[in-house]
């Protein structure tokens, strides 16, 4: 619902288009999965909307430390709240989701920066695992959650919003496609999903130029397989099968 990454909706980094589903369209969700707080991570009016919606009336919010009174203010019931600390738990049906470090910071205003913690998070499952990086520099403890599982069916890493003096805690292309190879590269780590780079307008370069970037870095396709569905398409992942719809170049 957000149109814009900032505390209020008429100023700030605005939506490059439109939500590709409704929310009331989602189907029964069994969880949320809340990565940090930042605006475009943590967007008010949508999770206020999401919290009161029978797609989500059995859903576990799961979050990193101290974000869950950040929910609760939203109308998510305390119990229903997994705050995870770095390397704790929660188990979903089947599933088990553990909360990883990441190289990133966390905050909403001026005065409340790293009162809340940041994460990435593994989802594992009985025969597959995925690793979401969330938002994160480019640092050793990749290779080290990668090695941790033997490697992921899924990477999902972010590329946007990016400038080299933000490398601390933003990747962009470059450092996305060297984290890749440092968790295993095909087949180990499987399909890469780049993300955080089509939804809000966070930084100076074009918004076309991260997923540009990163396909011209490709330069063995031998070693590196991309899931670049089209957003709000329904699409399973299959091991070692690519997606590259280019649906950006028809933005």
């Amino acid at each position: 619902m957000e149109q814009r990454a900032s505390p209020t909706q008429w100023y700030g980094p605005k939506r490059f288009f439109a939500p590709t589903v409704h929310l009331c369209d989602l189907p029964p969700l069994d969880a949320v999965l809340i990565s940090h707080d930042h605006y475009d991570h943590f967007g008010a009016h949508t999770l206020r909307k999401l919290a009161t919606l029978p797609n989500t009336q059995h859903a576990r919010w799961i979050t990193s430390l101290n974000v869950g009174q950040r929910l609760r203010c939203l109308g998510v019931a305390p119990d229903r709240t997994t705050e995870l600390d770095w390397t704790d738990s929660v188990a979903v049906g089947d599933l088990t989701i553990t909360s990883w470090p990441a190289r990133h910071f966390s905050g909403r205003g001026i005065f409340d920066r790293f009162n809340t913690l940041w994460a990435s998070f593994v989802i594992e499952g009985p025969q597959h695992r995925v690793y979401f990086g969330a938002d994160s520099g480019l640092w050793e403890g990749f290779t080290e959650i990668a090695q941790r599982y033997d490697g992921f069916d899924l990477t999902l890493l972010e590329i946007g919003a990016y400038h080299p003096l933000w490398s601390d805690i933003h990747m962009g292309p470059d450092g996305a496609a060297a984290a890749y190879r440092a968790m295993g590269g095909f087949p180990r780590v499987g399909l890469l999903m780049p993300i955080h780079w089509g939804l809000f307008n966070l930084a100076l370069h074009g918004w076309r130029q991260p997923i540009e970037r990163l396909l011209e870095l490709d330069t063995n396709p031998s070693t590196s397989r991309y899931w670049l569905p089209t957003p709000g398409h329904p699409t399973d992942v299959t091991p070692g099968v690519e997606i590259r719809s280019d649906w950006w170049k028809q933005r």
